[in-house]
C-alpha cells in the first residue's frame, strides 16, 4: 500500500487562512500592520524565485513586505549597514536573510547582525539558545514546518526513534532540539556516518535534509515509517528545462513508508507559512502583547 502523502500546500493554506484573519483581528485592535524585510545578495536565480514566492505570500495574508537586494560582489558593509536600517525600522518586525549567500560572505556574521528580536528565521545565537534551553521565543521556520506535518500524522511522537540526515544549523540541529521536545529519541546523520542505510532501516521518523538529490532509497526505510524529505536540488535537462528533486526517491520511497512528504509541495510551503507565522509573532512580542 502506497504512503500518505503530507501535502504541505494544503496544511499551509490552512495556517495561512487562520493567520490573514488574525491579522485582521490585530489592525482593528492595534492599528498596526506586521512587517517582514528580505536581504537577497547574488543572482542565484532559485533565491530570486523564492523571495518572490515570500512577497507575494506576504501580501495574500496582510503582511507589509520590504525587500533589499544586492549585487553578487557586494561588501559585508553594505549589508550590515541595511540590517542595521531594518532593525531600526519600527515597521519591520522580522527581518530574514535569504540564503545561500555569495560565497566571499560571512553569514554568520550577517545573521549576528540581525537584531534577536527581529530574527524572523531564528538562526540568531541567542534564539538557538533559548530553543536549547527549552524555551524558544521563535524556532526556525523548516524545522517548524516540519513538526507540524509530523503531528498532523502522528499526535504522540513520544519515544519514537528519529533519524535525521544533516547537521546544519538550518534544519538538522533545531529540528534535533525540537523532536527531543517531543520525546523522540534522536539520531544525526551526516556525511561521515558509517552505515547510513542499516541506521535510517531503524527509523520511526526519517527527515533527509543532506542535499543530495534521490539520496534516500526504498531499501533504506522501515516499512511504515514517517519521512520528510527536506532536500530541494535543481536538476537541468538536456533541453534546457529543470526539475526539482528532494533527498528522497520519492517513487521507491512511497511503496514503503508510512508517510512522505512530497517535493515540491511538502515541506516547502509549511517553511513559508512558518516564516509568515513568526513574523506576527515577533511583532506581538516587541509590542508586548503577549
Amino acid at each position: 500500500m502506497s504512503a500518505v502523502i503530507l501535502d504541505g500546500r494544503a496544511s499551509a493554506a490552512r495556517i495561512k487562512r487562520k493567520l490573514a484573519h488574525h491579522i485582521v483581528a490585530l489592525q482593528k485592535q492595534h492599528k498596526i500592520v506586521p512587517g517582514l524585510a528580505v536581504i537577497r545578495a547574488g543572482d542565484h536565480q532559485a533565491s530570486q524565485v523564492y523571495v518572490a514566492s515570500k512577497m507575494q505570500q506576504c501580501q495574500e495574508v496582510g503582511i507589509q513586505s520590504f525587500q533589499a537586494t544586492f549585487k553578487e560582489k557586494t561588501s559585508h558593509e553594505e549589508i550590515l549597514e541595511q540590517i542595521h536600517r531594518f532593525n531600526a525600522n519600527p515597521q519591520v518586525h522580522g527581518i530574514l536573510v535569504q540564503m545561500p549567500l555569495p560565497r566571499h560572505l560571512d553569514s554568520e556574521k550577517i545573521i549576528h547582525a540581525i537584531d534577536p528580536l527581529k530574527d524572523v528565521d531564528g538562526l540568531h545565537p541567542e534564539n538557538l539558545g533559548a530553543l536549547m534551553a527549552g524555551v524558544p521565543r521563535i524556532v526556525p521556520c523548516t524545522p517548524q514546518g516540519c513538526l507540524s506535518l509530523l503531528r498532523q500524522y502522528r499526535k504522540n511522537l513520544k519515544g519514537l526513534l528519529a533519524v535525521i540526515i544533516g547537521r546544519s544549523i538550518l534544519v538538522g540541529k533545531p529540528l534535533t532540539l525540537l523532536l527531543l521536545q517531543e520525546n523522540c529519541t534522536i539520531v544525526i546523520a551526516h556525511s561521515k556516518t558509517r552505515h547510513l542505510p542499516e541506521l535510517c532501516r531503524q527509523a520511526d521518523i526519517l527527515v533527509a535534509a543532506a542535499g543530495h538529490p534521490c539520496l534516500v532509497k526504498g531499501s533504506w526505510v522501515k516499512p511504515g515509517a514517517i519521512v520528510l524529505d527536506v532536500g530541494i536540488n535543481r536538476m537541468a535537462n538536456k533541453d534546457g528545462t529543470s526539475d526539482l528533486l528532494g533527498d528522497v526517491d520519492f517513487e521507491e520511497v512511497k511503496e514503503i513508508a508510512g508517510a512522505i512528504t512530497p517535493v515540491p509541495g511538502g515541506v516547502g510551503p509549511m517553511t513559508v507559512a512558518a516564516l509568515l507565522q513568526n513574523t506576527v509573532k515577533l511583532m506581538t512580542h516587541q509590542l508586548g502583547l503577549i
